[in-house]
């Protein structure tokens, strides 16, 4: 009979004693079953004890936690919370220094346990930890165990950050700034300050204040891999709970100390595996900083500033006015006019009269301009060959600088995520953003390349613009997703990876998609295949059976007789005659001459049939030879002559005349067909599947049972 639902089977422990073995009752006050082991153990004052995991955390079991304990869970019997905390909060004050940190090691354990830490803080404990800190007295161990008993208690929010002493902040602060200082006191110390920033803008104005740029700088750069992090967390902690101004200010400051090429050189591509921490505070730092667009991409262009106004000129002038210049300069008001609208066309603006009007959408606002202007500055002679090059073409082919550039810089605001608040949880950082200096804008310059050269793969006109950035975003979401070291790397990997090739990667997650990869179903089409194939055998003999119209062409390449040909229903002989014009699907009687099946030696096609042979002085008419076929029969100067009327017909005729001579069908029509037919029937077979991933290998058959002595007795059921 199974144990009642409320019961639980469970071991005790104590030290020096015999393990008790219980049925815990949780109907049953936890009181109760206390007063229970201790009399089992001849103990007295069971209030002074209580329940505590064995095992993990080593948590206390109250009456609110106590339904989480499990079918073979082994508990030890403790001093009471209560109790302990005020065991610990007398030996933390001890003049033994050895009393002392023993009792602070495991008040730092302890602490864990909400429970625990309740009792200890009602205690006043918190105000005894900040006397020993902020005496000063103590360092080593006794320090670290100290700030390790604190964070833990503070991690349990029963007292606000806001009450930290200044002398403890300063004493707090004093340790990060320190050289010469224990590496465990100061991670716990910069954990603390982590902790205080978010709590309150007083806080961080202190922190901000005591604690430099420059100093975390110095821990970033140690070897002890924690303390790394530790300064990197302080680092995020600060940038995140900044205003606009002070988060810009610090990133310039950041970007002085070159601390992107650091963290490239360091800890990107450090001797040691890089943590899921450290991975996310990079994964911040880097969405902080690219978030500085943000401010640029959601500004529209405002017509009326001069600034603005000039540099949309400069980047006209930067493409044409060389080959201008010396002509313009006489030209009448209206005529420069019209000839800068002829430029702002060329240069790929849909608003050629006022280009302005082309960025008032925002985003991607004014940073599309900024990208424009950057890649026509540092890389003037690819600018100037994008737009001369598409200034050349037909202008519905050509590739549309400006469009292009506003378009792409809002797709990679997008797979960047400019302008998106960081995930409290994501790791998904670019290792070339910590290698390369103006990141955004040198990644537009081979983006923006990219999109020419892709444009030009797909021969693409303008209705097939957004075609086309669609196929540049894949490009780079699939090149980003293999996260490329550098900039260099990304563009080796995103040219290489062109219009045919993200065809190709398409067609195999279709086919994955559908799960016509997997191994199973690999096996099931390579079963199928037999079947279907002689499915298509017995259609391209029907469509033989109904025959086919063909014109016999004479030396002179006239097309003016016709001829019908097609196989007897016994599939034994073909019949074949003139016919005359207008003649759709003559009675096979008609048809005066006949080929016996079993004549047939030899199918010809193209070049080698002789009827191609014989014509070959002439200019060779590749429609003709590509529908050209021969059936040689008899003995082998006997041929039949054929020139089908379509390649659809060439293809079922030859694989009819293939299947008739016992050989294999090679059309690319019988693989067509056969890819359709397969796909068809595999959905079928499929259908009930559908959402249930298929395993590559079969389940292992289970091994057989010791006896079979386990067949039920209908029999003694039914009496």
């Amino acid at each position: 009979m199974p144990p009642p639902k409320d019961v639980v089977k469970i071991a005790i422990q104590m030290m020096g004693a015999i393990p008790q073995l219980i049925d815990l009752n949780q109907t049953k006050p936890l009181s109760y079953v206390l007063k229970e082991v201790c009399d089992t153990w001849n103990l007295n004052n069971p209030e002074h004890y209580a329940l505590q995991y064995v095992d993990g955390q080593q948590t206390y079991i109250t009456e609110s936690n106590r339904g989480e304990i499990k079918n073979g869970s082994i508990l030890r019997l403790t001093t009471s919370p209560d109790q302990e905390a005020e065991r610990l909060y007398s030996g933390i004050q001890s003049n033994n220094l050895d009393v002392k940190s023993d009792s602070l090691k495991k008040l730092a354990n302890l602490s864990q346990d909400v429970t625990f830490a309740q009792e200890f803080i009602n205690r006043n404990g918190l105000k005894q930890l900040f006397h020993i800190v902020e005496e000063g007295n103590n360092t080593g161990e006794i320090l670290a165990y100290t700030l390790k008993a604190f964070m833990e208690l503070m991690e349990h929010d029963f007292v606000s950050w806001e009450t930290l002493s200044p002398a403890f902040i300063k004493k707090i602060v004093s340790y990060v700034n320190m050289n010469a200082m224990d590496a465990s006191v100061q991670q716990l110390s910069l954990s603390i300050l982590e902790n205080m920033v978010p709590s309150s803008r007083l806080l961080f104005d202190v922190v901000k204040k005591e604690v430099t740029l420059d100093r975390l700088l110095t821990h970033l750069q140690v070897t002890n891999q924690q303390l790394q992090l530790k300064a990197m967390a302080l680092l995020i902690a600060m940038l995140l709970n900044a205003n606009d101004a002070e988060r810009r200010d610090m990133m310039d400051h950041l970007g002085e100390r070159n601390i992107r090429q650091f963290i490239h050189k360091n800890i990107i591509h450090s001797s040691e595996p890089m943590g899921d921490e450290m991975a996310h505070y990079l994964y911040v730092l880097q969405s902080v900083s690219l978030n500085l667009l943000e401010r640029r991409m959601r500004t529209p262009m405002d017509p009326y500033s001069q600034e603005q106004r000039e540099l949309l000129q400069s980047l006209r002038q930067a493409a044409f006015e060389s080959e201008n210049e010396a002509s313009a300069s006489s030209f009448s008001t209206e005529r420069r006019r019209s000839l800068c609208a002829k430029e702002f066309r060329k240069l790929g603006f849909m608003n050629n009269s006022n280009p302005a009007q082309d960025l008032y959408r925002a985003p991607p606002g004014l940073l599309a301009l900024d990208n424009m202007i950057y890649f026509s500055r540092n890389s003037p002679s690819a600018y100037s060959r994008f737009v001369l090059e598409n200034s050349s073409r037909e202008d519905k082919h050509e590739c549309p600088f400006a469009r292009s550039s506003i378009q792409l810089t809002l797709i990679l605001c997008e797979i960047l995520h400019v302008g998106e608040p960081c995930s409290e949880t994501a790791q998904a950082f670019y290792p070339m953003f910590f290698g390369q200096y103006h990141f955004f804008e040198e990644l537009f310059c081979v983006c923006i390349q990219l999109v020419n050269k892709t444009w030009k793969e797909m021969r693409a006109t303008q209705e097939d613009f957004d075609k086309v950035l669609q196929v540049v975003r894949e490009q780079i979401t699939r090149t980003l997703s293999i996260k490329p070291t550098s900039l260099e790397l990304f563009k080796t990997k995103v040219n290489g990876l062109n219009y045919s090739e993200i065809l190709k990667l398409r067609q195999t997650e279709r086919m994955h998609q559908e799960e016509t990869l997997a191994v199973p179903v690999l096996e099931l089409r390579e079963k199928l295949k037999p079947e279907l194939l002689e499915l298509i055998r017995q259609q391209r003999l029907l469509h033989l059976c109904e025959g086919t119209l063909f014109r016999k062409i004479s030396s002179r390449r006239r097309q003016d007789k016709l001829w019908y040909c097609r196989l007897s229903p016994n599939h034994k002989v073909l019949h074949y005659g003139d016919v005359e014009e207008g003649v759709q699907c003559p009675p096979i009687e008609s048809l005066q001459e006949k080929m016996p099946v079993v004549d047939m030696k030899a199918l010809l096609i193209g070049k080698e049939c002789p009827h191609v042979k014989e014509k070959s002085s002439g200019k060779q008419n590749k429609d003709v030879l590509d529908l050209a076929f021969s059936i040689v029969y008899d003995v082998e100067e006997y041929y039949l002559n054929f020139v089908a009327p379509t390649r659809y017909e060439f293809c079922l005729w030859t694989d009819g005349i293939n299947v008739l001579l016992g050989k294999e069908m090679a059309s690319e029509r019988t693989q067509s067909d056969l890819d359709i037919l397969l796909s068809m029937e595999l959905k079928l077979r499929l259908l009930d599947l559908e959402n249930i991933p298929i395993p590559d290998d079969a389940p292992p058959v289970p091994k057989p049972p010791s006896n079979l002595n386990f067949c039920y007795n209908f029999s003694h059921a039914e009496q």
